[in-house]
């Protein structure tokens, strides 16, 4: 099976099959960030240190995202596509494997910041994917590959707590998952088409024009605040779960930890229904909702410390909320600037996990100051400011395009 070129069929590109591929990609890629967090009490007790300081870990790959996804994705509107996620995709596969082979925890962190900032190929499939499809269908396309994002997250999970409790050790986690980015790098490079240069590389602008960007898409600004708020609440949850289910009145092991991404699995199968919405028009309607919802998941994940009942209610109604509301401000953003989408999906997505980092460095910190009480109040703060920001937004003045013209950025 030969490559595709620039100009055939996007029809083809984005084949049912292929789409599907690059859902899993997009799942197997960003599976990388969060393997570690059912294996944090694991980590703690290999490397001799605290099982609060063992949460960081969890900080340190998401801000590898970030530098990954600043520095790198935006070279894909202009470089070949292809090419660029080679190069990232085995950059990805030797952290991996670094991460496997760590004698410390010094070691660990380094292979994990570099394993994110690799693993922010993730995103240039994404905005890839939003180029190629047509205008009609672009939510639902964008949420199947956010679906796929999203079970990535959650399902990491339970894989590594599986793995991990099989194996009898963390290493093998990073071993499976360097042999798997290993075999999506020869498919990849099968299926994705072959990209003609879409401008001149100069990289110092091509940095500089995030922030023009950021500067005249006011739809953007907003949509990217509320990223970093909902990933921020999201990452505080699931880095602070282990801390509550390893503990009293648990005492859960790592497969039991990891088996409640299955519950929250359940919820990312709700983005590409929220894709369909937004299609359809109702993109702030869904907005309401879901970020409600959201903030009615901590009422449930507070109770979660004295009822298992509760707490898996929190998680389904948290993850359907979050990832929801992922796949709502990407149907807004991606309507914004088309020559620039892998710059806008920079600047939202660098957004939103400079927020889940945020999110899992006070998961630990108000974990360690408050308990489970502390860590809820935290969590529960960031959709209820999601909420009363969206109430006084102007919509009027923020529901139209940026002054951002097609010939206004390079």
């Amino acid at each position: 099976m030969s490559p595709l070129t620039l100009n055939a069929d996007t029809g083809k590109l984005l084949s049912p099959i292929r789409l599907f591929l690059f859902a899993l990609a997009a799942g197997v890629l960003v599976a990388n960030l969060y393997y570690v967090q059912p294996l944090t009490a694991m980590l703690a007790a290999s490397f001799h240190i605290k099982l609060s300081w063992a949460g960081y870990l969890v900080t340190t790959t998401q801000v590898g995202y970030v530098l990954g996804v600043f520095l790198l994705v935006p070279l894909s509107d202009v470089l070949d596509r292809r090419s660029l996620l080679s190069m990232m995709l085995g950059a990805n596969v030797a952290s991996l494997a670094l991460a496997a082979l760590s004698p410390n925890f010094t070691v660990f962190a380094l292979a994990g910041l570099f394993t994110g900032i690799s693993s922010s190929a993730v995103m240039v499939i994404t905005s890839m994917v939003a180029s190629y499809a047509p205008d009609q269908s672009r939510g639902r396309m964008v949420g199947t590959v956010m679906t796929g994002l999203l079970l990535g997250i959650l399902l990491a999970r339970t894989v590594a707590g599986a793995v991990a409790s099989l194996s009898g050790g963390w290493r093998s986690m990073y071993v499976i998952a360097a042999l798997g980015v290993a075999l999506l790098l020869v498919v990849l490079r099968q299926i994705l088409p072959a990209e003609a240069p879409r401008g001149k590389l100069e990289y110092v602008k091509l940095l500089h024009s995030l922030a023009d960007i950021v500067r005249a898409e006011p739809l953007l600004r907003q949509r990217a605040l509320f990223s970093a708020l909902g990933l921020g609440t999201f990452s505080v949850f699931w880095t602070g779960l282990t801390f509550l289910l390893s503990g009293a009145p648990y005492h859960y092991g790592e497969a039991q930890i990891g088996l409640f991404g299955l519950v929250g699995a359940a919820g990312a199968l709700a983005a590409n229904t929220v894709g369909r919405l937004t299609d359809r028009g109702h993109g702030n309607a869904a907005t309401w909702a879901l970020a409600l919802l959201t903030l009615a998941s901590w009422v449930f994940i507070g109770f979660g410390a004295h009822t298992l009942v509760a707490l898996l209610a929190g998680v389904l109604l948290l993850d359907i909320g979050v990832m929801g509301l992922q796949v709502a401000h990407q149907s807004v953003i991606y309507q914004l600037a088309p020559q620039a989408r892998a710059r806008i999906t920079t600047v939202f997505i660098g957004s939103g996990f400079i927020g889940a980092a945020a999110g899992s460095g006070i998961a630990s910190a108000s974990f360690a100051a408050g308990g489970w009480f502390g860590l809820t109040l935290a969590g529960a703060a960031m959709p209820l400011a999601t909420l009363l920001l969206w109430a006084v937004y102007s919509l009027p003045r923020l529901r139209g395009p940026g002054v951002l013209g097609a010939r206004d950025l390079p």
